[in-house]
């Protein structure tokens, strides 16, 4: 096996991804939100909708040159998955204290959720690198895709038949039976149980992207592969989605496919810039997000708390913040203006890491 090169635009990519994250997260108002920044109702496809995929392509892409570095070292694989399953356990934890924060610590706690679907990608995809072939990893990927959608598309759902709407689907009638807790939509959750199936999908497509750029040398031909790679991807998506939609809510297979070949198209973009063209300096926020990604995320949770939630007189600073701006601007500007303001708060405290070199490896 080859030694995987680090490739600093995935660092980018992952900083600016997760910036991305924390501002459709803490909009000023989510009452007021720019149409691009607010998810998509069910079916459809908004700039909110790709930040999640993204990070789950990244953390396929981010395996196989972790996992990849020991492989070419020799580490025996009972010692990587340790290390596989120690990492999916502090990720998932956090996930759900997470969650209780943002209840305020009520019960029932909510068991599924970013970080906890972030978790299950992980362990699912590590442990596919760790024990299959290349040539498994892609049939599993066709198989979780193609499956997906017959299952969602054309098998009845017992009792409802062949329903695809909001309030019943497979992904609902599987969470209402199977998932314990609150949920996200009362009745089912985005990060449920048998929409995690496509999420690993999506976590295998980076996986697959990164094991075949590492066969290539030149930098050009990485960019032009990817490049590829990504414009078959969103178009064979394109053409999924007559039949089924594109849907961050239930993770649908044509959004798998879209979002992965975007974010593929896009990394081959940063790979032209930063590593090519070596034009770091304008990039430097971004690396800097994406040398303690996890970090910022639980970060922006810890801070958007006390600023939406702690009273100060009779409001929250967010909401004196949002009375202010909203009295002399467009409301949703004031909303956005906030989020941005957000965003960089949770970039001082990464940016004094990475300026200690101090890496918090989850």
């Amino acid at each position: 096996m080859n030694k995987p090169k680090r490739l600093l635009s995935l660092d980018t990519l992952r900083g600016v991804t997760i910036a991305g994250m924390i501002l459709v997260n803490v909009p000023g108002s989510w009452s007021h939100i720019y149409k691009p920044f607010r998810h998509a109702e069910f079916n459809g496809l908004s700039i909110a909708d790709l930040v999640f995929p993204f990070f789950l392509f990244i953390v396929g892409a981010s395996i196989v040159l972790a996992l990849g570095k020991r492989f070419y070292h020799k580490v025996p694989k009972p010692e990587l998955l340790k290390k596989v399953l120690y990492r999916t356990i502090v990720i998932f934890v956090l996930g759900i204290f997470l969650n209780w924060l943002s209840d305020d610590f009520s019960f029932p706690l909510r068991i599924a959720g970013v970080l906890q679907r972030i978790a299950f990608c992980y362990l699912a995809v590590s442990l596919l690198y760790i024990y299959t072939t290349k040539l498994f990893l892609i049939g599993t990927t066709l198989f979780l895709l193609i499956g997906y959608w017959i299952l969602t598309i054309f098998i009845p759902i017992p009792g409802e038949g062949l329903v695809f709407t909001p309030e019943m689907n497979w992904t609902a009638w599987v969470d209402g039976r199977l998932l314990p807790g609150k949920m996200y939509f009362g009745a089912w959750d985005p990060e449920g149980i048998l929409s995690t199936l496509p999420a690993i999908a999506s976590t295998l497509t980076g996986m697959l992207a990164t094991i075949f750029i590492n066969q290539f040398s030149e930098m050009k031909k990485k960019i032009v592969f990817l490049s590829i790679f990504g414009s078959s991807l969103v178009f064979a998506g394109l053409l999924l989605a007559f039949s089924f939609p594109i849907n961050k809510n239930v993770w649908s297979s044509s959004f798998v496919l879209v979002t992965s070949g975007l974010a593929s198209i896009i990394w081959s973009v940063f790979i032209y810039v930063v590593d090519l063209s070596e034009r770091e300096k304008g990039t430097n926020p971004g690396i800097i997000f994406g040398a303690n990604a996890i970090a910022a995320y639980v970060l922006h949770y810890l801070l958007a708390y006390p600023l939406g939630r702690w009273q100060i007189g009779k409001q929250s600073i967010q909401g004196y913040f949002m009375d202010f701006c909203s009295s002399f601007m467009a409301i949703e500007l004031a909303s956005l203006i906030w989020a941005v303001l957000f965003v960089f708060l949770c970039y001082l405290p990464i940016w004094i890491l990475y300026r200690k070199k101090i890496f918090i490896k989850i």
